[in-house]
């Protein structure tokens, strides 16, 4: 009986160290890389989302700045039409004053 309960207490204590360096396998254990690969998955889905998102806020700047572009060009074009059209009235007040 007694070497029954021996064989038992052995039994218990390998079972409870095979336990500990199951649990304690450091970089090797599978569940522990796959974790890990989470966790640089979501890292990079954070960057990726950041990345996309100043994107976008670039090329809105960037349609921005075109018609603001297009704006300021037509507004040359309007101030240079006035001036055109301001010399011209100056040399008909003048033709009209002589």
């Amino acid at each position: 009986m007694k070497d029954e309960d021996k064989t038992f207490e052995n039994e218990r204590q390998f079972m409870k160290e095979v336990d500990e360096r199951v649990e304690d396998r450091g970089a090797l254990d599978l569940t522990y890389l796959i974790e890990e690969h989470k966790k640089e998955i979501w890292e990079y889905k954070q960057k990726e989302a950041d990345w996309i998102k100043t994107d976008n806020i670039l090329q809105g700047s960037k349609k921005i700045i075109n018609e603001l572009s297009a704006k300021l060009v037509e507004q040359v074009r309007v101030v240079s039409n006035l001036n055109y059209r301001i010399v011209e009235l100056e040399k008909q007040l003048e033709k009209e004053n002589k």
